[in-house]
């Protein structure tokens, strides 16, 4: 398309604000199919146009050359929308270049060794860094009356974000802090909640904001009390909580002393003895195992069932291996009986073991956002796991995961197979190496068969991805952040796949 037809003319397009990504879209798409080269094309943001001292307005835009329509992936929209909130001033030139090359290399964007790409997954990866930044340290400060009541009280935080993502971010903090009145300051812009109405301003100055309130002894208190002496690694530490977002954080204050005392602590902690289950843990079993002693099920396979509230009963008295000793109970799939949608995890956690229900964890809880994030309703999917009962060992106070064996996997394969073939989706999404196993009958290496839909046995589509514990264990966090953005993707790609 760059070759297509020859400007003499220079177009400049004035976007009404940093992240007028409609606007750029809009005059892109008329640019595009008029054949306007990149090279004949600018955009200026405000901040941009502030440098010139004569700014002329818009140019208009050329007429299409031909064709008035074209397409374009989801992904590369997606992309481009997140990069525009980039802080380069010369993201919106940068972004039509490609839209270009976009049109004449439909595979562009799968060919990862590419300049351009690789200039845009940073970008994007910058962007949602930093967005994780703002959700972690965003401190709200009290102003006004100290005695106020909840309903006129009024919180006020300073941010120093990288990128211009306040007004991005902000359906994040109003579902978090929905009955709070709430203001966000920052150099790049404002925004403001006051329980119903969500306003954006302008850019602020770091004197805008109050300098301490009696709730930062809270902060202070709290993060004293998570903190993780036995888990301490510095250079972790400063990659996850950089030391440039330290001065707006009120524990921040008490970082270097607990640093000092981390060895003596942990070494308490190693001498202390193992916990006890907590008190619900024989009131459960004692209702779950109830039809066990009267020989229910028990360690022979029973009858398969014609529907999964059955089969939910018959697992609860399952103890056809020896993981239902130690474990609460039984944890059984949960979602629609005729989802077109299922994933498959590898067994349940802590929570999960105590709760009966899976992926409420933070593996789920981060399972939960990705799939929100992709466009998919996790009310209608099934989720559901490989191996039923929890296998952990016991560390102090804590249990701790422990991974299934092959003869585990293997015996608990065929509640999972009476669950899939009563349901009958159309995909079913193995989250990590396990699930992989036991829904194809062999060992699956997830790094080559990644993003791969793969027929089992019994005829199903099996698209293989990671299970989202390994996201939370990456302890680099620029190494985190891109694989939950692919993740994410694989998500998109899911969505995509069920609606082809």
């Amino acid at each position: 398309m760059e070759s297509a037809r020859k400007f003499a003319e220079q177009f400049t397009i004035s976007l009404d604000s940093e992240m007028d990504f409609d606007g750029w879209r809009k005059a892109a798409r008329t640019l595009a199919l008029a054949g306007a080269p990149s090279s004949a094309v600018t955009f200026l943001t405000p901040s941009a146009a502030s440098q010139f001292l004569f700014t002329e307005a818009s140019s208009p835009l050329p007429q299409p050359a031909g064709d008035t329509t074209f397409n374009v992936s989801k992904i590369f929209v997606e992309k481009a929308q997140t990069a525009s909130h980039h802080s380069d001033p010369d993201r919106y030139d940068f972004l039509y270049h490609l839209l270009v090359r976009v049109l004449d290399e439909p595979n562009l964007l799968r060919i990862a060794s590419d300049s351009d790409i690789r200039r845009l997954e940073a970008m994007v990866k910058s962007v949602r860094r930093d967005a994780h930044k703002m959700h972690a340290f965003v401190r709200f400060r009290k102003v006004g009356e100290v005695d106020a009541s909840d309903d006129e009280a009024r919180y006020v935080a300073w941010f120093e974000p990288d990128h211009f993502i306040v007004e991005r971010e902000a359906g994040f903090f109003m579902r978090r802090f929905a009955q709070m009145n709430w203001s966000i300051l920052t150099p790049k812009g404002s925004i403001h909640w006051n329980r119903q109405t969500l306003t954006v301003g302008p850019p602020a100055k770091r004197s805008d904001a109050p300098a301490e309130d009696a709730t930062e002894e809270l902060w202070r208190t709290y993060f004293s009390n998570i903190f993780n002496p036995a888990r301490l690694k510095v250079k972790a530490m400063q990659s996850e909580m950089p030391k440039k977002y330290w001065k707006n954080m009120p524990e921040a204050a008490l970082i270097p002393d607990l640093i000092a005392g981390a060895e003596n602590r942990a070494k308490a902690m190693v001498a202390a003895m193992p916990s006890v289950p907590p008190p619900t843990h024989a009131a459960i079993r004692d209702r779950h195992w109830k039809g066990a002693e009267m020989g229910e099920t028990g360690n022979t396979l029973p009858p398969p069932a014609n529907d999964l509230e059955t089969l939910r009963k018959q697992a609860e008295t399952c103890r056809l291996c020896p993981l239902h000793e130690p474990a609460t109970q039984t944890v059984f799939g949960e979602g629609p009986a005729d989802a077109p949608l299922v994933f498959v995890g590898e067994q349940p956690g802590d929570k999960e073991d105590i709760s009966g229900q899976p992926f409420i964890g933070p593996a789920g809880q981060l399972f939960d956002a990705t799939l929100q994030d992709a466009g998919i309703d996790r009310s209608t999917v099934y989720v559901t796991n490989a191996v039923k009962h929890f296998k952990f060992q016991p560390r102090g106070k804590f249990r701790l995961h422990q991974k299934p064996n092959g003869d585990e996997i293997q015996t608990c394969r065929w509640w999972l197979g009476q669950e899939l073939k009563l349901i009958d989706p159309d995909l079913t999404v193995a989250l990590g190496a396990t699930a992989a196993q036991s829904l194809l009958g062999r060992s699956v290496a997830v790094t080559k068969e990644r993003g791969r839909i793969v027929e089992s046995d019994e005829g199903q589509r099996v698209f293989i991805t990671v299970h989202p514990s390994f996201l939370l264990r990456i302890p680099d966090e620029r190494r985190k952040a891109d694989e939950r953005a692919r993740f994410r993707d694989d998500m998109i790609a899911v969505r995509e796949l069920m609606a082809a």
